[in-house]
């Protein structure tokens, strides 16, 4: 074999130790969360604390520990997820019900708990939203025929869904409720469940959306701000038109980073919920359309590894991926359609980049779930070749020696 050969075999994809795409997307969008949170923050730290750079620092210091968190995640074997998943089912569940009892409401909402001696709230949704994932993809290795075959075993991770989309519901976090329910229908449609299930249930779930929107008025009036936020642009559209003018402002090059004008307390919540505005507003169209590409390099090369795990044998392997690939993609189209005007407005961070420990904690160890699971599927398959080699290596001295003891 020449050396450009083997240099070809070495740099090959089926012999490299993990997606190197997928690594690069993730740290991409920590590395312009963190330049966007300190851009969007500046004005308003200073404000509140008189330390311009006191957001910025907080974020670093969550994502640090966003790192630390998955590299210990990765460190550890799929099947210690797949063993424990009704256990963090269970742990996912007793947070959301201990938020409603001892947790801090902000603005209205009651989604955070505070946790005793240290300066960082917990938000349960989103710890809830990695345990709900980890238990329906060990459920669907365990029933994946069934799933396919019989209603009972088809409703059976959607009546879970219902139970946690309830708890949700009473704090409130409607937005957490849509990207948990649309990810786990989306499992069961990439495990191969009839089509015929997923209409009746979209008729269903369409029907209840429209009861829950007419049953209180602030739900009504941010549907009629959503369809036109410039009817009442100083109310319940202001959040959404104040967005729009970031927008508008940008062009195509934006007006250079730092210089954003709606993050001077005309956006609210700009680091947070609306920090894909202000990144639009300074990086322009370029670069909001980079961070979609972003996202969508993620999601893509997280889809992959779920379909090489399936092709693999690996069942778990391959629902984890597909269940954390449809969470990170809903949500970011969640948050960026609300930032743009497409969809109402919700409480949803754009994951990987927007500020809040909990939020990245958890994003990153999503991530380095979907590379430990292509690390294993990787070596299931370098294991299977070299069997299929030595198997070939075999064969091939016996069947010289039959040809020459018949010659």
């Amino acid at each position: 074999m020449s050396r450009l050969a083997r240099l070809r075999k070495r740099l090959s994809t089926a012999d490299q130790p993990f997606d190197g795409w997928l690594v690069l997307a993730a740290l991409s969008l920590l590395l312009i969360g963190w330049v966007m949170v300190t851009s969007a923050s500046s004005e308003v730290a200073s404000s509140l604390t008189g330390n311009a750079w006191y957001f910025s620092l907080r974020h670093g210091t969550f994502l640090l520990a966003a790192l630390a968190v998955g590299a210990l995640a990765l460190r550890v074997p799929l099947a210690w997820w797949k063993a424990n998943g009704p256990l963090l089912l269970l742990v996912g569940l007793s947070l959301l019900v201990l938020v409603l009892l001892v947790g801090r409401e902000v603005n209205g909402s009651r989604r955070w708990l505070s946790l005793p001696g240290v300066p960082v709230n917990l938000q349960a949704s989103e710890v809830a939203k990695f345990c709900l994932i980890i238990y329906v993809a060990g459920y669907l290795e365990r029933f994946l025929p069934q799933v396919r075959r019989e209603w009972g075993a088809f409703l059976r991770p959607l009546a879970v869904m219902a139970v946690v989309a309830g708890l949700l519901i009473l704090e409130p976090d409607y937005g957490a409720v849509v990207v948990m329910t649309g990810a786990v229908m989306g499992m069961l449609l990439m495990a191969g469940a009839p089509w015929g299930r997923f209409l009746v249930l979209l008729l269903l779930v369409g029907l209840l959306g429209a009861l829950a929107a007419v049953a209180e008025p602030y739900r009504m009036a941010r549907l009629t701000s959503f369809a036109d936020p410039w009817a009442d642009q100083f109310a319940s559209g202001y959040q959404l038109t104040q967005a729009l003018i970031a927008f508008g402002r940008g062009h195509w090059l934006g007006m250079g980073l730092g210089n954003s004008v709606q993050k001077l307390f005309y956006l609210p919540e700009a680091h947070t919920d609306f920090v894909f505005a202000v990144l639009a507003e300074e990086l322009g169209l370029v670069g909001a359309i980079a961070v979609v590409g972003l996202f969508a390099l993620l999601i893509w090369r997280a889809m992959a590894v779920g379909r090489r795990a399936e092709l693999a044998g690996l069942a778990f392997a391959a629902y984890v991926s597909y269940g954390f690939a449809l969470v990170i993609g809903a949500q970011a189209f969640i948050n960026i359609a609300v930032s743009t005007g497409m969809l109402p407005t919700k409480g949803l961070t754009l994951p990987l980049l927007s500020y809040g420990g909990s939020s990245l904690v958890v994003s990153s160890a999503m991530v380095a779930l979907l590379l430990r699971a292509d690390i294993e599927t990787r070596e299931v398959r370098r294991r299977g070749r070299s069997t299929a080699r030595r198997a070939s290596s075999a064969k091939t001295p016996a069947a010289g020696k039959r040809q020459g003891s018949t010659s």
